[in-house]
């Protein structure tokens, strides 16, 4: 049984810190008297230390889910870097070879990262049922949640885990949930009795601009030029699109010289992903031009500027975003860069990411004509879009519902065509009533961005009933109304002596913009 004081004393030995940062120390004690927990932190604010202390205190080993391969890396090499030594992960990145190493030696270690996929494999979950799991633990838990901005089919067979491992205590961590999301993590848990700590969600030292601009895209091309030329501060810029993703990230490269900017999506392999994360990390690059594929997971502590070049598809993924900024406590920002008709792009991919009823029927037909030659659904990837044609994504999707609806069960075609015209009635009527759902979720996100109102307050309004006051520079609409700086006078004023960014930046923007905009942001 822990006590508090040992609970600080090993704070103390492996982490070499006095105080906990809010929020983690009612976790700690949770988790350590086996409770169930669901716990939501602010982005930023030590969501890692919540298993990685008690991984340290309890017998047995604490597995941790996670969906990225780069943040398991990142997160071990920081662990062995500054707490301990017993902590490793579980990737495809890995060689057959090492992932056998690992496996044969998994009871060495107290800490296991390892990515949903890999733990549905047989052999790899067959050796964690030999050992002792004391601490099950779901990192981005909103991804369990099919109402989550980053929804995972994967993630929701992980209840059938957690009992084939003996029903280990259970920890979700996230940094955005809304109550329909934190119901649906219990649910799909099966641990309807979780205890709640919720803590709010506001980053105050993080200033809040929606930059409404006019004229074409050059226009903000010119905006991020003249941004990136003032401040040499560590930034990110997001994109909705891996096409402008590349195309901004070679402009500004040719226009700022003097600048290193990389870009970052989905798209590319694995090996240049983590090369230009690590680069970033070491302060080797000044800028990421990316889609929402990076930054989950980043720890960067000195990023001033978060940028978003298209619109999110909706609040919370916007939330994650920006809380990669200012993560040392010190001032930075978040811009929106808005015109007329960026609708159209988050719109194009909300559309995108539901199987349509073309495709769905595309995939029902390949699965039949798979049972008539009495064939099992191929399981790698290849494989599966050369027989499908249809994005990965897409396809584990599907794969969930025709699993759900008994349609396939390890791989193996169960048909009956009664019983598949009921479940694809139902399949076709959930992928409608999701897509709808994310586009109730894309209009909150436009109604935040040409709200009047307090931009913090109208953020974080679902999901906090209050924030800590921020007297100056909140946001583009009280206290970082860019007129504010006006007596600052001409841009020969604004020179290498004036070290408040802040006051740089918003003179630059108000000097780019004033004619057009005539100051009302």
């Amino acid at each position: 049984m822990f006590t508090v004081k040992n609970l600080y004393a090993n704070l103390q030995k492996y982490f070499n810190y006095k105080h906990f940062q809010e929020g983690q120390k009612e976790i700690i004690e949770s988790v350590l008297n086996g409770d169930d927990v669901l716990g939501i932190l602010r982005t930023g604010s030590g969501k890692s230390l919540c298993y990685q202390l008690p991984a340290v205190m309890l017998p047995g080993i604490t597995v941790v889910v996670s969906p990225l391969i780069s943040l398991m890396i990142d997160q071990v090499r920081q662990v062995k870097s500054f707490y301990y030594k017993e902590v490793v992960a579980l990737h495809s990145l890995q060689s057959k070879i090492e992932r056998v190493q690992t496996l044969n030696q998994l009871h060495h270690y107290k800490l296991v990262y390892v990515s949903p996929e890999l733990l549905q494999q047989e052999s790899i979950l067959s050796r964690f049922k030999q050992i002792n799991v004391a601490l099950f633990v779901i990192d981005e838990a909103h991804c369990i949640s099919q109402w989550g901005y980053d929804f995972r089919p994967d993630y929701l067979r992980l209840a059938n885990i957690i009992n084939i491992l003996g029903r280990p205590t259970v920890l979700a961590l996230t940094g955005t949930a809304t109550n329909e999301v934190q119901n649906d993590i219990k649910n799909k848990l099966k641990c309807p009795d979780m205890k709640m700590h919720v803590f709010p969600m506001d980053r105050p030292n993080i200033s809040l601009i929606v930059h409404k601009i006019t004229g074409g895209e050059e226009k903000k091309l010119s905006i991020l030029s003249s941004l990136l030329t003032t401040y040499r501060q560590p930034t990110i810029i997001y994109f909705s699109s891996r096409k402008m993703t590349e195309k901004i990230a070679h402009l500004l490269s040719r226009n700022i010289p003097n600048r290193k900017v990389a870009y970052y999506h989905g798209g590319m392999e694995n090996s240049d992903r983590l090369k230009i994360q690590q680069q970033f990390m070491n302060d080797q690059l000044d800028a990421v031009c990316c889609t929402s594929a990076f930054g989950m997971g980043i720890n960067k502590k000195n990023i001033r500027f978060v940028i978003h070049y298209h619109i999110p598809t909706q609040i919370e993924s916007f939330i994650q975003e920006i809380g990669r900024a200012g993560r040392d406590g010190k001032d930075s920002a978040s811009i929106v860069l808005y015109r007329n008709g960026d609708e159209h792009v988050p719109l194009q991919i909300i559309k995108n990411e539901i199987p349509s009823e073309q495709e769905i029927m595309h995939v029902i037909n390949k699965l039949h004509t798979l049972f008539l030659e009495e064939k099992k659904v191929p399981e790698e990837r290849e494989e599966i879009n050369n027989l499908f044609q249809i994005e990965e994504t897409k396809w584990r999707f599907l794969q969930y519902q025709f699993e759900t609806h008994g349609m396939i069960k390890l791989n193996e075609i169960l048909y009956d065509e009664d019983e598949w015209n009921i479940s694809l009635k139902k399949i076709k009527q959930f992928c409608t009533l999701r897509i709808q759902n994310k586009f109730n979720q894309f209009n909150e996100m436009t109604k935040w961005i040409h709200s009047s109102n307090c931009l913090r307050k109208e953020l974080y309004k679902n999901f906090q009933n209050s924030m800590q006051q921020r007297e100056t520079d909140c946001c583009s609409h009280c206290g970082f109304s860019l007129k504010q700086y006006e007596q600052l006078g001409m841009e020969e004023q604004m020179d290498d002596a004036t070290n408040n960014w802040q006051e740089k930046l918003a003179q630059k923007l108000l000097i780019g913009d004033k004619d057009e905009t005539g100051g009302n942001y």
